[in-house]
């Protein structure tokens, strides 16, 4: 393995145990902004500041209001000094629509990801972009409960 390969699946675990913090029942994602070998940003999948820790309603489904791993870690670098242009994107899933224009907007260049979501048009949007995409399946030694 390369370096910079094992340095994505390294930022992968890292973003893996972020999504730990998660409240959300259905899913737990996690994702972390890199910039010059450095974490510059960090979130994951949950309610605004404010709100109750309770991601899905009575019947399990999703509250529409819950903001997705990506989408925390971009606006965190909005309310920092940091800008995220030229950076490395690690998620544990791969980004919908909606994120794939916030890391096109915020001038990410490269999204790693190790889950594919039903919807691939996230990733096609980014890679019509030119935004490197990068699916990287963990390795059996990283996820031995078979969470990959």
């Amino acid at each position: 393995m390369d370096k910079k390969t094992a340095l994505d699946h390294r930022y992968m675990r890292m973003a893996r145990i972020w999504s730990e913090n998660s409240y959300c029942q259905r899913r737990q994602v996690g994702a972390l902004i890199v910039k010059d070998k450095m974490i510059i940003s960090d979130g994951y999948n949950g309610t605004p500041s404010g709100f109750e820790n309770i991601c899905e309603d009575e019947h399990g489904v999703t509250k529409p209001y819950v903001l997705h791993a990506e989408a925390n870690a971009i606006t965190k670098i909005a309310r920092s000094g940091n800008n995220s242009e030229g950076s490395t994107l690690y998620v544990t899933d791969s980004p919908c629509i909606e994120c794939a224009k916030l890391i096109i907007q915020a001038g990410i260049r490269r999204v790693v990801y190790e889950r594919e979501y039903r919807f691939t048009d996230g990733v096609e949007l980014m890679q019509r972009a030119g935004i490197e995409v990068v699916l990287l399946k963990a390795t059996d030694d990283e996820c031995p409960d078979g969470q990959a």
